[in-house]
């Protein structure tokens, strides 16, 4: 039993590692209103443990502190919560719908990441950046972070999640 808990701490701690490594390196494409946050790739790890649900959240939210610290994010501290947030539900989504596939293709479940932040993110970026004409700029930055998500869940994460799962690796590890 300790074994496992172990196993399943040091999953989340890689995962939520190589999320904040990954945003932060890509960091000028990982912000802003047009962005392709390849980190959230891994949110379709849901697909296959809800342990990746913690770990995609615990790496937006580091990666989203330090781009504040480094001032990556344009928009501050309102992103480790916002941000975070869109993130969690994302994940929590494509964990709730993994079952559900056309083709073998978990499309609601990549779809999951692609709204929320499209939503979450435009929404914010509208508030911040043009509020005077926040109705119009949600659309128009909701519809930049969709295109980038949408870029990194199914053209990254969707093959990569369905390797691991032909793989079995989820199993190999003995989470």
């Amino acid at each position: 039993m300790r074994n496992k808990r172990v196993k399943r701490i040091c999953f989340i701690g890689i995962v939520a590692g190589i999320y904040a490594v990954t945003t932060i390196l890509l960091a000028p494409i990982s912000f802003g209103n047009i962005q392709c946050r390849v980190s959230e790739a891994l949110t379709l790890l849901a697909l296959l443990s809800p342990d990746a649900i913690l770990a995609v959240t615990l790496g937006c939210a580091i990666s989203n502190v330090v781009s504040v610290m480094m001032g990556a994010s344009l928009i501050g501290f309102v992103d480790v919560i916002v941000g975070t947030i869109a993130t969690f539900f994302a994940a929590v989504i494509t964990y709730q719908f993994r079952n559900a596939r056309l083709k073998n293709i978990p499309i609601i479940s990549a779809l999951a990441p692609v709204i929320f932040n499209g939503v979450f993110i435009g929404a914010e970026l509208a508030y911040v950046l043009a509020p005077a004409n926040f109705y119009m700029m949600f659309w128009v930055f909701g519809l930049e972070v969709a295109i980038g998500e949408a870029i990194a869940c199914f053209v990254l994460g969707v093959p990569l999640a369905l390797r691991l799962e032909k793989l079995k690796v989820m199993e190999k590890l003995k989470l």
